[in-house]
């Protein structure tokens, strides 16, 4: 007789824009590294914590979790939590976002130097 058909169970497929990396907004000013490890901690393994400290990066931070799907907890969970009185914005990382951004930067800058070479306004 044929041996029984067992069904295995797959992950559930995340969306693409999920990855271990979340990007954290509108930190309190005096937020420390210690204080959000306790509270993302709570979700899972966390590689690493960065907060912003100088004034174009203040109230921001970066939570990277061991594990996507320990990643994905926490954004659900803290996305609009209030933290040191002020709520949360809890995002995916976006490295395409960035890298669009940087790229935009480069090409106003060299723009700008084509403009002074040439004497355009």
């Amino acid at each position: 007789m044929a041996a029984p058909y067992t069904r295995t169970v797959a992950a559930p497929r995340l969306a693409p824009e999920v990855n271990r990396i979340l990007f954290v907004r509108n930190l309190p000013f005096k937020a420390t590294t210690e204080e959000l490890y306790d509270l993302f901690g709570k979700y899972g393994a966390i590689r690493q914590i960065r907060v912003g400290d100088v004034p174009d990066t203040r109230g921001t931070g970066y939570v990277v979790y061991e594990d996507i799907y320990d990643a994905k907890n926490a954004c659900e969970h803290l996305s609009g939590y209030n933290f040191g009185g002020r709520y949360l914005i809890v995002l995916y990382f976006q490295a395409k976002k960035l890298q669009r951004k940087l790229d935009l930067e480069r090409r106003e800058k060299e723009l700008s130097q084509l403009k002074e070479q040439y004497g355009l306004k």
